[in-house]
């Protein structure tokens, strides 16, 4: 069953966990704005999942808020001492790259595992 749609106009990205053969994976598309990273905590909480995965490969935009929810999920995953497979579009290859505090494995519509 899927949830309803939310009030308003639709949202032009989405955010979601998935569960897959791989693990658990968040995965994102589309347009990342504020909305869909709302929609996200709202449905998931603010606590970031434990995650084997991040699918960002057909990411066309990623607002501010969108960079910083990847990012909770890969060092809360870092601390924990598990590898994330990373699977970025070229948008977010560059955004991530731009980070301090990314590992520094994504690159533009590659794939990578960010582990430290």
């Amino acid at each position: 069953m899927t949830s309803p749609p939310s009030s308003g106009s639709a949202a032009r990205g989405i955010v979601r966990l998935l569960n897959t053969a791989g693990g658990r994976v968040l995965c994102l598309a589309g347009a990342i704005d504020d909305r869909a990273v709302e929609d996200f905590l709202r449905r998931y909480g603010r606590e970031p999942a434990r995650i084997d995965g991040i699918d960002a490969g057909s990411v066309t935009a990623l607002c501010a808020s969108g960079l910083e929810l990847v990012l909770d999920h890969v060092q809360a995953a870092q601390r924990a001492g598990r590898p994330v497979a990373v699977r970025a579009s070229p948008l977010c290859g560059r955004l991530l790259a731009g980070r301090a505090d990314w590992c520094g494995i994504a690159t533009s519509g590659q794939e990578g595992t960010c582990a430290r």
